[in-house]
């Protein structure tokens, strides 16, 4: 309690600070509900230590999150939304800047607690889905006039395959824990992919797709929902916010959304690519999106849900033949069960290909 009264009276909170304790269920960054007092009045804020072994430059990732949080508010102010809680607020620190380095240089950031919400941990029906694509859309759309290129990468490379892919075949060629052998028929599925990786890449550097703002994590669990419309009313977790393809966030979402069985489900039976759920969360990202996109920016969002699908599975795959040192797993085999998931969506989308494309390009009209 000391030590986060230190750290929060660095901040301009109102009032004085009367508790703090833990809250959320973020596995990533320590997070504390901190309840200040001035008077007759409460006012609550949420404190967070960043994970720096994850985000190694604090100082850009808050300029990130600054930049996006202002430029995302004037566009709530031109249109009339709630300022108050369709994005962030940034609490200073007392010296002016975002965000305080402690002794140990682990960076802690302050922001307003949103009233009269919830998160949710699982999409439970397509209805919800869809929210998540409109939400993720909005954020998409808001953000369209924002230079994406002048954010920093607050984690370098992270969804480029082509150097994911060579990672994978580092960890083949290494074989460190002697597991290549027991898994010959997941490693020849994914070289069968070598060529495939670069195509997002290739759009880019081409000029045939743009750099957008992306979110990079696109679950439920990072917007917060109006508890009595259920709607999505803000985008959250903003660390992984960085310069990207809209196809990289729509294929996150489809690759966790799309599936209904678990990420590491052992019977790859209940593991499918559902065409019903992939509709869902595409009409409601496209309401939003759509009207920014081309043609060949609407055509890359199928080829981003393989891409990430695939992106996932070798890395899990390449952590199993590492020796699971990257993912945390709870039995063995586990890292191998999760590439198995994400290999056999693969193979899926395959089968449904055509109608992917057609689903985004009559759901744009």
């Amino acid at each position: 309690m000391e030590q986060l009264r230190k750290i929060a009276e660095q901040f301009d909170l109102a009032g004085t600070m009367v508790s703090a304790g833990e809250f959320g269920d973020g596995h990533i960054n320590d997070t504390y509900l901190v309840v200040c007092r001035d008077g007759e009045e409460s006012h609550e804020y949420v404190l967070q230590r960043i994970n720096r072994n994850v985000f190694a430059d604090g100082k850009g990732l808050m300029a990130n999150m600054q930049a996006v949080t202002d430029y995302t508010r004037k566009i709530l102010e031109r249109d009339g939304g709630d300022v108050e809680r369709g994005t962030l607020t940034i609490v200073p620190a007392k010296n002016g800047e975002s965000c305080v380095f402690d002794e140990e240089g682990y960076c802690w950031r302050v922001t307003h607690e949103i009233k009269g919400v919830y998160s949710a941990s699982v999409v439970e029906n397509a209805g919800m889905l869809r929210e998540t694509g409109r939400a993720f859309g909005k954020f998409m759309r808001d953000l369209d006039g924002f230079d994406a290129s002048v954010l920093t990468e607050t984690i370098p490379n992270f969804h480029h395959t082509p150097k994911r892919f060579e990672n994978f075949k580092r960890a083949v060629a290494e074989d460190r824990m002697g597991r290549a052998a027991g898994v010959q028929a997941e490693i020849q599925f994914a070289m069968g992919y070598e060529e495939f990786v670069h195509t997002l890449v290739d759009q880019l550097e081409g000029g045939v797709i743009p750099l957008r703002v992306t979110h990079n994590d696109t679950k439920i669990n990072n917007l917060l929902l109006d508890k009595e419309t259920g709607k999505a009313i803000c985008v959250i977790d903003l660390d992984t916010v960085m310069p990207g393809l809209a196809a990289y966030d729509f294929g996150d979402s489809i690759r966790s959304g799309a599936n209904p069985a678990d990420e590491d489900e052992r019977d790859l039976s209940k593991v499918t690519m559902d065409i019903d759920l992939y509709e869902a969360f595409a009409a409601g990202f496209l309401s939003e999106a759509g009207a920014i996109m081309k043609k060949e920016e609407l055509l890359s969002l199928p080829i981003g849900a393989k891409m990430m699908t695939f992106e996932c599975g070798i890395r899990f795959l390449s952590d199993y033949l590492d020796g699971d040192v990257y993912f945390k797993v709870h039995r063995e085999g586990h890292n191998l069960d999760r590439a198995r998931t994400q290999f056999k969506m693969v193979a899926d989308m395959e089968k449904v290909w055509d109608r992917m494309n057609e689903i985004v390009l009559n759901l744009a009209k």
